[in-house]
Order: structure tokens, then sequence, then C-alpha cells
């Protein structure tokens, strides 16, 4: 884990005893300061009895605390923590902010940073696998992988790789990003923010810590990112902000996991951010090709009898289902779940090609509705049925592709498990029907 003489000495009280929670406690308590810790769940707090005070952050005086470490789950704009720790003067801060504070006190070492809507996951896991093929030291975390806090140090050369919500980013004061990189914007989350605009504030506060004389990548995608891009080139020296077009890339038939006009944009910025880390391009282009992808985001499950099973559970909006759409021209589409949005508008451009859509869950009637008039359409209800379905129908050539266009929580505790499940149940008919 990381041990910083930054803490020492120092009172905090951390709210939300999950992975990331758990490791700041650690990290905090390793470096000598006292941690008052709290979790609705008992057995989370039970491992911490005569380690930490264990009280409820509410319930106390936080007068004299020098902060309030919350999980990026805790929705500042109604958990009264907010207001609480306001009145005793402390900041309310998370795990990323401990972390920029303990920088100073490691091997040097340089940290990109990733945000956008959609795309985070598989440009940063992108950026790890680049600096793992150039041999420089690196880990990944924040908002995926294992918490960043929790992580050995790296030594001297090394490159903290880190996807950021707009949640974390919130929670976050002091990060000079030595690379920050913006993919894209589209409405989500925005029952944390004061609307679309309040959304892409948070997000663009990632540019604001940095310093000027270092580096910034937007992708070119959508006006939002361009806006914030020129807000940014205009306090920066020439040269030091980066719109980067994919068209600069070549050769994306070569790299099997990263297909369809996002991912190209996806390698795109990761390469624009690999040659401001200085890895040559014969490095770059070899790990591009080796890319394996992630589980759950266009994740090739199988072929059977020339279709293509995929699964794209982590696209939990229209707008990042709507690039894997493109990314083939016949896609047996299975949608659905607990609707962000009432419309598939990010979508309509690649109805096209669609040959037919499987809604399931609570979206399904609705979806159903909308798509009705411009496709077939099957209303599945049940994944399983929408699988079975779809697959009785697809021809050689044809892809099956979970892309839900919406949260899991409506039939599956996350869109991992709602991923797991399309994965068993493919693998469970294919086997049937080769029996």
């Amino acid at each position: 884990m990381i041990v910083s003489p930054a803490f020492a000495g120092k009172r905090y009280a951390v709210l939300g005893l999950a992975r990331s929670g758990m490791a700041t406690v650690d990290t905090l308590l390793a470096s000598g300061a006292e941690v008052t810790a709290w979790d609705s769940r008992e057995e989370q707090t039970t491992p911490l009895e005569g380690r930490a005070t264990i009280a409820d952050p509410l319930t106390i005086d936080l007068s004299g605390f020098d902060g309030v470490v919350v999980s990026p789950g805790v929705p500042l704009n109604r958990h009264p923590i907010a207001a609480h720790a306001r009145a005793c003067g402390v900041p309310v801060i998370g795990d990323i902010e401990l972390f920029a504070q303990a920088r100073a006190c490691l091997p040097p070492h340089k940290v990109v940073a990733i945000t956008g809507t959609n795309g985070k996951s598989t440009t940063t896991t992108l950026v790890h696998h680049i600096c793992n093929a150039a041999d420089l030291p690196t880990v990944m975390g924040g908002n995926i992988g294992l918490p960043v806090l929790g992580q050995p140090p790296l030594p001297e050369g090394g490159v903290y790789v880190l996807e950021l919500s707009s949640y974390q980013i919130d929670l976050t004061y002091s990060l000079e990003a030595d690379v920050a990189a913006f993919i894209n914007l589209s409405p989500d989350h925005l029952d944390r923010y004061d609307g679309y605009e309040g959304y892409g504030a948070s997000k663009a506060r990632l540019f604001a810590m940095q310093r000027a004389d270092q580096f910034a990548v937007f992708g070119c995608g959508d006006a939002d990112a361009l806006r914030i891009a020129a807000a940014v080139t205009a306090q920066r020296p020439v040269g030091n902000v980066e719109v980067v077009d994919p068209a600069m890339l070549q050769g994306q038939a070569l790299w099997p996991s990263l297909q369809g006009p996002h991912n190209l944009q996806n390698a795109a910025i990761a390469v624009a951010i690999a040659q401001r880390l200085g890895i040559p391009e014969d490095v770059w282009r070899a790990a591009l090709a080796s890319f394996v992808g992630l589980p759950h985001r266009m994740e090739r499950v199988a072929e059977a009898n020339g279709v293509l099973f995929i699964n794209d559970s982590k696209a939990t909006n229209p707008a990042s289902t709507a690039p894997a759409l493109g990314a083939w021209p016949r896609v047996h589409w299975i949608l659905g779940g607990l609707p962000k949005s009432a419309d598939l508008d990010a979508c309509a451009p690649y109805f096209s090609h669609v040959v037919c859509a499987y809604t399931i869950g609570e979206a399904g009637p609705r979806f159903a509705e909308i798509l009705e008039p411009v496709m077939p359409v099957q209303r599945s209800e049940m994944l399983g049925d929408a699988v079975r379905q779809a697959m009785d129908a697809a021809a050689p050539g044809d892809v099956v592709m979970l892309s839900p266009a919406c949260a899991s929580f409506d039939q599956f505790r996350d869109f991992e498990a709602r991923g797991d499940s399309f994965r068993q149940i493919v693998e469970a008919l294919i086997a049937e029907r080769t029996a």
C-alpha cells in the first residue's frame, strides 16, 4: 500500500468501507493518522475494532478533523454529510485526493488521468497495456481495478494510470495529472448535478487542477468535448493541448479488440498519451495489436456456425451502445434493463445495422415502441429468451450482441452479473445445439 508522512498526526473520518474505503483506512493508519470509520454494514466495521474509532461521522463533532473521506457513491448533493462537514469547516474528499497529497513523498513518477462519459475503462486499460509493453512500471486504479492507495508504490519512472469518474473528480482538489484526457461527454448521472452543464463542468475540473505546462488530450467526437478543449487551450502554452483525430491512426483491422469508430477514438487518445510519455511508435503499435479488451465491453464470448456473440453489458446508456452497433453491419441487438433515458436517439444513426432487436427488462416495452416502426422487434422480456430467439434467427456472418443501453438493476446485481449471465446462456445454448 501507499504510506505517506503527509498524513501523520492528522485526523480523518472515513465514510463507506468497501474496497476503496478500506484501502484508505489502511493507508491512513499505516501513515500515523487517527481514523474514525463507519459503514452501515456492521460486518465492514468489525475488522477495524481496536484499530480505528467506530462512529458515524454524522453523529460526532468533526471540528479539528483534516478531512472526511467518502466513497464516490455517496451523493454529495443529497447526503447530509456534506452540510455537516461544511458546518465544521472540514473538507469532504476521496481516496484520489489522498493519493494526490501523498505524491510528493513517492519516487518520481507520472500520473495519467482519463475521464469522459464513455470509453474510460477501455482507454485506461489500453494505456496501462501500452505502458507495460514499454516496460514502464505501472499500475491502474481509480474507477477501475484495485484502489490506488492499496497498491504498492511504483519505483522511479513509474506511471499511475487512473480512470476518473465525475464523482471522483468532485472529491479531488489537488491532482496535477502529467497527462489528462477527456474522451467525450453525453448525458449521464444527471441526478447528481445541476443539469447537463453541471455534469460537464465536474469533469472539466480535472484540467483546472493541472499546471499550465502539463498536457491535456481531447477526443474530437462531440461538441462538448471540443468546447472544453477550447477553454483549456486558451490557458495553456502552444502544443500542450491536443485534440485527437482518429484518422491519424491506420491499421485498425489488425487490432481485433479495438473494432468500431468509438474504439478507434479510444485508441487514438491512448496513442496520444503514449507519445506524451515518450513511448515509441513500434511499441504502441504492437501493443494495440496484442490488446485483448475488457470483459463486458464488446467482449467476444463465442463464435458458432459463423455467428459471433458479443457481450457489451457495460454499455449502460444509449450513447455507449451506439458505437457498438456501428462496429458490425448485421446485428441482432439485445437491449433493455433499467433505463437512464426515455429515448434511443443516440443509437439512431446505426439502426440500419440492426437485423432485429430483442427487448428485455423494465425498459423493454418502451424501447419496443420506439423501434418497431423502423426494424423487426421481439419483445423477449428475459435475457435467456432473447439469446435463444436471436440465436435461432442469426445467419452466418451475423452478430448477436447484448448492448443494453440501460443499467442492470431491474434484473441483475450489476452489469458484470448481467454480462456473466449472457456468456453462460450463450455457452449453454451452443453446447445444447452441438451435443
